[in-house]
């Protein structure tokens, strides 16, 4: 089959003219500067043309194998097919290069860009960063506030509470003095009470001692001399007998 009119050969072609096409976008791609639109639209079009061109590098591997199994009724030879396959494998090589360099500079683009975009950011957030530390900074400010005041709360607390439970001592403590301050007035009353009975009684006998001594009086006074010495005698002997029975017996 002459070359002309073998598919393998018009698909090779239209496939050659395109690898031709993408190394020229990627030589005006490599002199473009970075982070420039053009960059990313050419580096948008390479790789689009290199995913074109593997997948018809890959129909034509494709075709290769069909035609390897029965070479002599494609009119082909093993010399032939290894043509081919070289061919295939070198188109597959070129373009697998230019698409990994492509996709290199577009991930170094991409780190370039997020690393821009995060400066400007941070940048853009400098003002809400400051706002946002003035704003944690009064949050302290206010939660030390309350820190303070629930601390002098509780504080006022324990020392209402300590002054209650004072103040709770201090009423057990009249209560109880009242308790003995009527027991002790009590006790006064039963001893006023014993001590007029005791008066009463000492009226009674001073009474009766004067009304003895009117007696003896009156009978001293009738005995005479004589009769007073006799009974100081009488007096004398029984005083010393009750002596002797009270000391000796």
């Amino acid at each position: 089959m002459a070359a002309a009119q073998d598919p393998f050969y018009i698909v090779k072609g239209e496939i050659q003219e395109s690898i031709d096409k993408l190394q020229v976008t990627f030589h005006q791609w490599e002199q473009t500067p970075s982070n420039t639109g053009e960059r990313v639209h050419l580096t948008k079009e390479l790789l689009t043309s290199c995913e074109s061109i593997e997948w018809q590098v890959d129909e034509l591997d494709k075709a290769i194998a069909v035609a390897a199994r029965d070479p002599a009724w494609y009119g082909l030879d093993e010399v032939e097919l290894e043509k081919r396959r070289r061919w295939t494998s070198t188109a597959h090589n070129q373009v697998g290069r230019t698409r990994r360099t492509v996709e290199t500079g577009k991930v170094k683009q991409n780190l370039f860009s997020s690393g821009a975009n995060g400066v400007r950011k941070e940048l853009m957030k400098l003002p809400n960063d400051h706002a946002s530390q003035a704003g944690r900074s009064n949050h302290y400010v206010n939660q030390h506030n309350d820190d303070f005041i629930s601390s002098e709360s509780d504080q006022q607390l324990l020392l209402v509470k300590k002054q209650d439970e004072e103040l709770d001592e201090l009423s057990a403590s009249v209560r109880r003095i009242g308790h003995v301050g009527l027991t002790i007035h009590d006790e006064l009353i039963g001893q006023e009470k014993i001590l007029d009975e005791l008066g009463m009684e000492m009226e009674t006998t001073s009474n009766r001692l004067d009304f003895v001594q009117k007696k003896v009086a009156l009978v001293m006074k009738k005995a005479g001399a004589k009769g007073q010495i006799m009974m100081i005698a009488f007096l004398v002997v029984l005083f010393i007998i009750l002596f002797i029975l009270v000391f000796f017996t």
